[in-house]
């Protein structure tokens, strides 16, 4: 009996790691990546509105950068990688 719970509680733990892996990366397009702008031209956007990058990620279907706004504040942004508009900020 105990085997069985293990091997059940075993399968919650693989399954809750999978939709945590999943929800992990963001998804903030559907476009193909043909359509996206390129990473040179989308961080050249970005940083001539003011935003310094000290780290660049593309997860999912997202263009991911950490650093600082124009006010020198911390910033966590998600951008469409189409168009550059926002889709998440922290």
């Amino acid at each position: 009996m105990r085997k069985a719970a293990k091997v059940g509680l075993g399968a919650i733990v693989l399954a809750m790691a999978f939709v945590s892996q999943a929800e992990a990366k963001k998804s903030c397009t559907d476009q193909p990546k043909e359509k996206w702008m390129s990473e040179a031209d989308f961080k050249k956007m970005v940083e001539g509105q003011g935003y310094k990058i000290r780290k660049f990620k593309q997860p999912g279907s997202c263009y991911e950068i950490y650093g600082q706004d124009k006010d020198g504040k911390e910033v966590e942004i998600y951008f469409d990688p189409t168009d550059g508009k926002v889709v998440k900020s922290k």
